[in-house]
C-alpha cells in the first residue's frame, strides 16, 4: 500500500512563496514515502512546462505525485459562480493528470445559511457531474472527502456530517471516476463515528488522508460553537498531531481496509508547526509503515 506525504505543516509558507515546491520536494526526500500529494495553492497550474518539470523532478527521486488536494465550493447560490467553480475544478483535474496523478479531491462547498440540504445536494451533484467527462478523459478519479473546512472558507463543509455525505455520495451514483477519500479525523470533528463512516463507504474508498486530531484549549462542543459563529479558516483549538497519538483507532481502520482489499494511496496529513514538521512527519511515516505491515497491507 503506497504512502504519500502532504506538506500540511508547510502549507502557509508554500502558498505565500516563502518555500518553493522544489524545496519541499527536496526536503521530503528524507521521508519514507512513495509519493507526494500536491496542494492547489502552490501548484503552477497555468504553466504546463513547470508542471512537467516538477513531475520529472519527483520521478527522478523514484517517487510520483499521485494526488491533488483541491477545494471547490459548489454551494454558491449564483449559477455563474458555480460554473466558475466547475471550470476551476476542471483545471485542477488537468493539472493532476499533467503531474502524473490519478486522484483529485473534490468537496461539496460551504454550509451557507439559507441553502437547504436538498438544494445543496442538487447543486453539488450537478457540478461534479459536469466535471466527470473531463476527469474520465484525463484518467483522473474525483475523490470526495468528508471534509471539515478549507482554510480559506468562512463556513464549514456542507457535506461534513455523515448523513449528508452519504446522501451526496448516493446522489452522485456509481461511476468509475467518483470515489471516496476517507479522513477519519473529519468524522470525529463532525461528531460522527469514523469507524461507522468507514463501514458505510469502505467499498468506495480509493485513497485516505491519514491524520490524527487533538483539541488544545477546548472540547468538541467548543469547536461546534465556534463553527456556529463562522470564522475564517480552521478553529484555533483544532490541531493536527502525529499519526497514532490522537483520537483515531488505526488498528480498526486498517483492519477494515484490509478486509475490502484496499490497495490505494494513504497520504500523511500531519502537523501545523513547521519547526517540528519534518520530525513529526517522520514519526507518522514510521507509525503508518509499521501498522501497514502489522495488518498485511503491502
Amino acid at each position: 500500500m503506497p504512502l504519500a506525504g502532504f506538506p500540511k505543516c508547510f502549507l502557509d509558507q508554500l502558498v505565500a512563496g516563502e518555500m518553493t515546491a522544489d524545496e519541499w520536494i527536496d526536503l521530503s526526500a528524507e521521508l519514507d514515502v512513495d509519493g507526494l500529494e500536491f496542494y492547489w495553492g502552490f501548484t503552477p497550474f497555468q504553466d504546463p512546462a513547470e508542471l512537467d518539470r516538477l513531475r520529472r523532478k519527483v520521478e527522478a527521486q523514484g517517487r510520483t505525485i499521485p494526488m491533488m488536494c483541491y477545494s471547490p465550493d459548489f454551494t454558491k447560490p449564483e449559477p455563474e459562480a458555480r460554473r466558475e467553480e466547475v471550470e476551476r475544478q476542471v483545471a485542477a483535474v488537468r493539472a493532476t493528470a499533467r503531474l502524473g496523478g490519478r486522484y483529485c479531491r473534490v468537496l461539496s462547498g460551504q454550509r451557507r445559511p439559507g441553502v437547504s440540504r436538498a438544494q445543496g445536494i442538487a447543486w453539488v451533484t450537478e457540478c461534479i457531474h459536469a466535471v466527470l467527462p473531463v476527469a474520465e478523459a484525463e484518467g483522473v478519479v474525483l475523490i470526495l472527502e468528508n471534509h471539515y473546512k478549507d482554510g480559506h472558507w468562512v463556513y464549514p463543509e456542507f457535506a461534513q456530517r455523515m448523513d449528508v455525505f452519504l446522501e451526496l455520495l448516493d446522489a452522485l451514483g456509481e461511476h468509475p471516476h467518483v470515489a471516496v477519500n476517507y479522513d477519519p479525523s473529519n468524522a470525529i470533528v463532525a461528531g460522527d463515528d469514523p469507524i461507522e463512516l468507514l463501514e458505510a463507504v469502505k467499498h468506495r474508498v480509493v485513497t485516505m488522508h491519514a491524520s490524527d486530531r487533538y483539541l488544545e484549549g477546548g472540547t468538541l462542543e467548543d469547536l461546534r460553537r465556534l463553527d456556529a459563529d463562522p470564522q475564517q479558516g480552521y478553529a484555533s483549538i483544532l490541531k493536527h498531531g502525529i499519526i497514532g497519538q490522537g483520537l483515531n483507532d488505526y488498528d480498526r481502520i486498517f483492519s477494515i481496509l484490509k478486509g475490502v482489499g484496499f490497495e490505494g494511496w494513504v497520504s500523511i496529513e500531519d502537523g501545523q508547526d513547521p519547526a517540528v514538521g519534518m520530525d513529526h512527519l517522520q514519526q507518522s511515516a514510521a507509525f503508518l509503515r509499521a501498522k501497514m505491515r502489522e495488518h498485511g497491507l503491502p
